[in-house]
């Protein structure tokens, strides 16, 4: 994928999932403590998925406790969420699997302090979990990077009651985070997105950048096809003057009111269309965070045509590459399905296209 985005001399951005994978697999996963309490979860599975008759006392046990019989979740070394959840299922079994160590052998087993560190383990990674949930759906795009990696981190600044022995963890985690994402503020493709997207707009970044994002999103009006940068509107250019100031006496309190207002109004008419339009657009409240942001755009490019057409540009930049992997997998089961499909007649007519397509394209 990357390659191809070469190749098309498109902009790529980093897959965010690939770099919240990183983020706790080097904040968290490689840590002694958490290895190896991961390492013995990998066992207990094991000792349940390799042995039919294990699960079946094991769903036993869960019966006369009055549980839910479940069994345990394998976790993927490529997908930390994955060690999280078999985490969650041994924390979920604790008394079970207690009732079957004293009944029946298991590989291994977790003290008291580990089950403890386990349990405010788990909580530590929800908002990751959380947010890698949010991030790989097929509506997620390049403007949810900023936002999502603020709010994150203002959370890993908080303490919590669950901070117990995960103390060094979650400052590994925030340093991680800082370190992994330090260079989204500086990308236009994720700033713009952001401004863009009527759920965050401007709000996300500090105040004293707020004046600069203005004239960034004039420059990318402006690179648009068919737009130019605009000259200010003034009153002149609408066959009107502005009214001359009366020359007042200094000590005249009321002149200087009046000379205060006539200059305001000068700088309001010579505000060009686009920069009105990003005014307003702006100071407008943001939308629910539930709601879809194209569909925002779809409502209002009559209201602000030129920033419709940037919207257009940007919120369809994904943030990760779940969903292409998705695309590429379906693809790949059609290709399958129809290979077995094709007749020698078609094969050849494919054989052709690819051999003479580059011979056809010269001409």
């Amino acid at each position: 994928m990357e390659k191809a985005m070469r190749d098309a001399a498109l902009p790529s951005l980093p897959c965010m999932a690939h770099t919240l994978q990183l983020v706790v697999s080097e904040g968290v996963l490689s840590q002694r403590s958490i290895s190896d309490i991961i390492s013995s979860g990998r066992r207990i599975v094991g000792h349940f998925k390799h042995s039919q008759l294990a699960y079946s006392r094991l769903h036993d046990i869960q019966k006369q406790l009055g549980q839910t019989t479940k069994r345990l979740q394998q976790d993927v070394p490529t997908r930390w969420n994955s060690s999280l959840y078999m985490l969650q299922s041994l924390l979920e079994q604790k008394l079970s699997l207690s009732a079957y160590a004293a009944d029946y052998e298991l590989p291994c087993s977790f003290t008291s302090n580990q089950w403890k560190l386990i349990e405010n383990m788990t909580s530590l990674l929800a908002p990751f979990e959380e947010l890698t949930q949010q991030i790989s759906s097929s509506s997620a795009t390049a403007a949810d990077v900023i936002p999502s990696i603020k709010a994150l981190t203002r959370l890993l600044e908080k303490t919590a009651d669950s901070d117990h022995g995960v103390k060094t963890s979650k400052t590994t985690l925030l340093e991680a985070v800082r370190r992994r994402f330090a260079d989204i503020g500086s990308e236009n493709l994720y700033v713009v997105a952001t401004i863009m997207d009527p759920r965050y707009k401007d709000r996300y970044f500090p105040d004293h950048l707020k004046p600069h994002l203005r004239d960034v999103l004039r420059d990318v009006v402006a690179a648009l096809p068919g737009h130019s940068t605009e000259q200010p509107i003034s009153l002149e250019a609408c066959g009107s003057k502005s009214p001359q100031k009366k020359k007042s006496a200094a000590s005249s309190l009321q002149a200087m009111f009046a000379e205060l207002v006539d200059e305001n109004e000068e700088l309001r008419a010579e505000e060009s269309p686009l920069t009105s339009q990003i005014n307003l657009y702006l100071s407008e409240p943001l939308t629910p965070y539930s709601g879809q942001p194209l569909a925002y755009w779809q409502a209002n490019k009559e209201r602000f045509p030129a920033l419709a057409e940037v919207a257009r540009a940007y919120l369809c930049t994904p943030c990760t590459s779940v969903d292409s992997e998705r695309l590429f997998s379906t693809a790949a089961h059609v290709v399958d399905e129809k290979r077995n499909r094709l007749t020698s007649k078609n094969a050849e007519m494919l054989i052709f296209i690819k051999k003479n397509l580059p011979f056809m394209l010269e001409n």
